[in-house]
């Protein structure tokens, strides 16, 4: 556990504009049925995405979309605004469980950072077959024992004294952020800078003050409360600190995680629309060629379980519960009048519970953790993979001790303790139909290592 200092210069940085989160739409089903998705193009016709996606009553469907041209222009303002600054910087995304969308999204910064070398050797990716979305270890890949192997390859070098640094994942190996997709997962990635004091490793295999860039604002902004809080306050003291346990509506696929097979990279200039049975459009984002598309699902029945599970926890344990849910955000203002109704049909008499935006239920998260209390985190199912690595990283090490490559078991419930060395508190509970008592943490003498 590395110490903060109070002038340190990391940031998350994330879109203003144009992301999941600024075009979300939410409805909640009236009644069973099932909805089409389609692409009607600005030329004309209509493309079909998905012919059939069924419902039921009650359940709770968003839209949003990305826009690559936002996109793009995000990613060179914030690449050169980290090479005016002096700052490396590091691109957090989770391509393995996002594993359409995100890959795509590596795929542009990859094409923006090293954009000359695209410039130049464009037509030969295209006869190599090369795929960006797999990273600049694709273009390794394909381009091994070509006649122009030495030409690309110096042009890459090349490109690094123009750019920023870029964070690491093996210094040893010259194996970047931006070498496969799934190098760097959010999840595991942010744990590590908030563990080492406000830093990644760097090409010298040293550690440094990075901008920790995630696109989309409708996590990051939690993380950037993270990092102020640890700037103001310094690092955590895994010994006397509070736990921040996890209760995720992770069941049947609910929210993001269960997105895949209804995002799309849109391919031509137009309106996608979710259409019911009856030809009503209840989605309309207007999009262009290059932008992606996602609609996610989030049924009742779990939404009134996790409710439910929150008000028992919140009895047994006698600690505060929060919803991390920014009204802000379409899906979130739904999740809350849900929630909200169904606390009603629970004895929440003398109980702490309480909403607050992801932001506000850091800030205080942390702040009661700094001051040894517990408090359960109610989340829905990307922050519950979030916040369990973040207050709890069991760091599985990749190719070398430093190397931000992790892999977490995909487990229903989580209530191991870690190594010291890495661990903040203890336990996430989740909605897959089993309720234990997490363990109490149990306070360590000795110092844990670096």
């Amino acid at each position: 556990m590395k110490p903060w200092s109070k002038e340190n210069r990391t940031y998350v940085a994330s879109m203003t504009s144009g992301d999941f989160f600024g075009s979300e739409q939410s409805h909640i089903m009236e009644n069973q049925g099932a909805v089409k998705i389609v692409l009607k193009k600005g030329s004309g016709g209509e493309l079909v995405l998905k012919e059939e996606v069924k419902l039921e009553k009650g359940e709770v469907i968003d839209a949003s979309c990305i826009s690559r041209k936002k996109l793009c222009e995000f990613f060179e303002a914030e690449i050169k605004d980290s090479k005016d600054k002096n700052l490396m910087m590091s691109l957090h995304l989770k391509a393995t469980m996002m594993k359409v969308s995100d890959p795509i999204i590596f795929g542009h910064c990859v094409k923006v950072y090293y954009k000359d070398v695209f410039s130049k050797h464009g037509a030969l990716f295209s006869e190599l077959g090369v795929n960006v979305n797999n990273g600049l270890g694709d273009i390794y890949d394909k381009i091994k024992g070509h006649a122009k192997q030495t030409e690309v390859e110096a042009d890459i070098q090349a490109v690094y004294s123009a750019r920023p640094g870029l964070a690491m994942v093996d210094s040893s190996k010259g194996i970047t952020n931006l070498h496969v997709p799934s190098d760097v997962i959010i999840d595991a990635s942010m744990p590590c800078v908030v563990r080492d004091g406000g830093a990644m490793w760097n090409k010298n295999d040293k550690l440094e003050e990075v901008k920790c860039i995630i696109p989309d604002r409708s996590y990051s902004t939690m993380y950037q409360a993270c990092i102020e809080d640890c700037i103001a306050n310094g690092q955590f003291d895994w010994k006397t600190m509070g736990h921040v346990s996890n209760i995720g509506l992770m069941a049947k696929k609910a929210e993001e995680y269960g997105s895949h097979d209804k995002t799309f990279e849109i391919s031509a200039d137009g309106v996608v629309e979710v259409v019911d049975a009856t030809g009503r459009a209840i989605f309309k984002h207007s999009v262009e060629a290059g932008d992606i598309w996602r609609m996610c699902q989030t049924k009742n029945a779990p939404i009134k379980d996790w409710v439910g599970l929150a008000v028992s926890r919140a009895r047994a344990s006698g600690s505060k519960a929060i919803f991390w849910l920014d009204p802000a955000r379409a899906h979130d203002r739904n999740i809350v009048d849900l929630a909200t109704r169904y606390l009603l049909d629970h004895d929440t008499k003398g109980l702490d519970i309480t909403f607050n935006t992801p932001v506000d239920a850091m800030k205080e998260s942390c702040r009661r953790a700094r001051a040894g209390q517990d408090t359960i985190s109610v989340t829905g199912n990307v922050l519950r993979d979030y916040l369990t690595d973040l207050f709890r990283p069991v760091l599985s090490h990749g190719s070398t001790p430093r190397a931000p490559r992790h892999r977490w078991p995909g487990v229903g419930l989580r209530a191991a303790h870690a190594d010291p060395a890495s661990c903040c508190c203890c336990c996430v509970l989740t909605l897959r139909g089993r309720l234990d008592d997490p363990p109490r943490r149990q306070a360590q003498e000795a110092e844990p290592p670096d």
